[in-house]
């Protein structure tokens, strides 16, 4: 699995098919659930800051964590990014696939090449972090309702690149020093 996150192993992935130009998804449905899919049942739907990225997903997550690495904090503005992780296949775009921006952060290139930052060109929402296979979504753009009531597939399990946190977390979660069963666990 690929985190976005430092300590990932580079893969370069061809952008060919995809082109948030001018809208062609070839390439990018073959990862992604087709938008024309009419087996795909949404479980869940997110959408960025101003509504033009809407995306839905048909299952949980298979996992959801909270990374702490620097490259996370500067890019998120925030001491921690918590993430939801779902297999690219169980996710499908409803709107705004032409106003996606990326940013690989290894390479310091606002261009596709996994695993990457996605966010909205619009507003500059971040959406997710696109891994080889996994989509990595920000759980905070879900519809849980009002007030929000979030799922229990999507609460983190553990804490990545915890020895990068700007504070400490009392919350009983597991802490790994990189990534989770692959490092050091902390605590």
């Amino acid at each position: 699995m690929e985190f976005g996150c430092p300590l990932t192993v580079k893969m370069h992935i061809e952008e060919s098919g995809f082109d948030t130009g001018n809208g062609h998804m070839d390439a990018f449905e073959k990862l992604f659930a087709r938008s024309d899919d009419r087996n795909f049942e949404a479980k869940y739907r997110a959408r960025c800051h101003c509504g033009t990225v809407r995306y839905e997903v048909c299952a949980d997550p298979v996992d959801a964590k909270i990374c702490h690495c620097r490259m996370c904090q500067k890019l998120h503005g925030a001491p921690m990014q918590w993430a939801a992780i779902f297999h690219k296949h169980h996710v499908r775009f409803t709107a705004g696939f032409d106003a996606l921006r990326f940013f690989n952060g290894e390479l310091n290139q606002g261009k596709r090449i996994l695993p990457c930052k996605v966010g909205c060109g619009e507003c500059g929402t971040p959406i997710a972090d696109e891994g080889r296979k996994m989509w990595l979504a920000f759980p905070p753009l879900f519809d849980f309702g009002n007030p929000p009531q979030v799922p229990d597939a999507f609460k983190p399990r553990c804490h990545i690149f915890y020895g990068a946190r700007v504070f400490d977390m009392n919350d009983g979660l597991t802490k790994w020093s990189g990534h989770s069963e692959k490092s050091t666990r902390l605590v």
